[in-house]
């Protein structure tokens, strides 16, 4: 689990990048830079840089965001089941009941998730794009 402070935070992001990680914030929609990007590869946190969703799982869901119908699963060294690389959190604000989608390793704020995706899973994980790096495929 990644800590740093709100002042670590500041040195290593942009204030763009901090006001949506950090602090909740929402980048304009249509505005993102991985939003209509078809190129093969992970997307990882801006923050910390976990592992956090594979292009094969994104989606056009014509919201303005970037959109994945499923988050990747983190490798256990265990028996246990293998967990998502993001948590839910339920989020009541703006007089909205939505969910929230977080980093597990940074609690980094990345976006929501809906339950109006594609199958396989049903899910709509509409992530901002200034949360996200990407690193394209190798071959």
């Amino acid at each position: 689990m990644v800590k740093n402070s709100d002042a670590e935070w500041k040195k290593k992001l942009t204030p763009e990048q901090f006001w949506v990680c950090r602090q909740k914030g929402t980048e304009l929609p249509w505005s993102g830079e991985y939003l209509d990007l078809k190129t093969k590869g992970i997307y990882k946190c801006v923050c910390c840089g976990s592992e956090l969703f594979s292009s094969a799982s994104k989606f056009d869901s014509r919201t303005g965001w970037p959109s994945f119908h499923s988050a990747l699963e983190m490798s256990s060294n265990s028996n246990l089941s293998p967990e998502l690389s993001v948590v839910e959190k339920r989020d009541n604000s703006y007089g909205m009941m939505r969910v929230e989608v977080l980093c597990r390793q940074c609690d980094s704020h990345l976006g929501h998730v809906f339950s109006d995706g594609p199958p396989p899973t049903g899910q709509r994980y509409c992530i901002n794009s200034i949360a996200l790096k990407f690193q394209p495929q190798t071959v």
